[in-house]
């Protein structure tokens, strides 16, 4: 009976070890480089009021960015996170941000004034079909964007192979996005701007790459997956994937 006991203990105390390396794993830490960026005065009011329900500097932990890297922003117009790259990678750092000729209209006169007023910022509007991006990347950032490129009748699977093929070895392919309901593909997607995250992971894997972290910390269950993601008293709160993807080392 002691022996039994004993062993009970240990299982206890096993899980309880390993429930507590998940909640580790769950729990980002946050560098003070990154923390340093978030409290920037550089940051409007209108990318601020946003922080509590997107989560910025968690995210940017996950990806592993730090001072000196070389990034690459897939749609970057309203900064929101290009604020915070330009001032985390610094001086000896780099971002390239790509978007879409259509943001133009909305987005292009201060997107190439932002690139203008900070030096480590190469700013480019380009059909994705025929991006070229540049060698030796670090990170790739893809932001709630995914599921545009069907929208916008990118190939996906050409673009995430020139992805693959710009990060250096061990680079990471960050992507977040809208929950569309379980088994919906790209029913829903043009309508209400979702994606199910089955399908970006079959599709990026197939580029070669490997699913290092799939995080919980966007996931909402108030969320049903019906409403269109900016729809009033969606906007904000939706369930989103969040996935972290690798670049194998050779």
């Amino acid at each position: 009976m002691k022996k039994f006991k004993g062993l009970a203990c240990k299982t206890v105390a096993a899980i309880g070890l390993l429930m507590l390396s998940q909640l580790g794993a769950a729990q980002t830490a946050v560098p003070d480089y990154i923390q340093k960026a978030l409290a920037s005065s550089a940051r409007t009011s209108e990318m601020t009021v946003r922080d509590p329900a997107r989560h910025p500097g968690e995210v940017l932990a996950m990806s592993g960015i730090k001072p000196g890297s070389t990034v690459v922003e897939i749609a970057g117009f309203g900064q929101y996170y290009t604020t915070l790259l330009t001032d985390i990678v610094g001086a000896n750092g780099k971002i390239y941000v790509f978007d879409l000729p259509y943001t133009d209209a909305r987005a292009g006169e201060p997107s190439r004034a932002f690139a203008a007023a900070h030096p480590n910022i190469v700013y480019t509007q380009v059909n994705y079909n025929d991006i070229k991006l540049p060698k030796d990347v670090d990170v790739v950032f893809n932001i709630l964007y995914y599921h545009d490129l069907m929208i916008n009748d990118i190939d996906a699977g050409k673009l995430n192979k020139a992805i693959f093929d710009s990060l250096k070895p061990g680079g990471v392919f960050l992507i977040e996005d809208h929950n569309a309901a379980p088994g919906s593909g790209t029913t829903d997607t043009k309508k209400l701007h979702r994606i199910d995250p089955e399908v970006i992971k079959k599709e990026v894997l197939a580029a070669g790459f490997v699913l290092a972290e799939d995080s919980k910390l966007q996931a909402s269950k108030d969320d049903d997956h019906t409403k269109m993601v900016f729809a009033p008293g969606t906007r904000g709160g939706t369930d989103r994937s969040l996935f972290k993807f690798v670049k194998p080392k050779k």
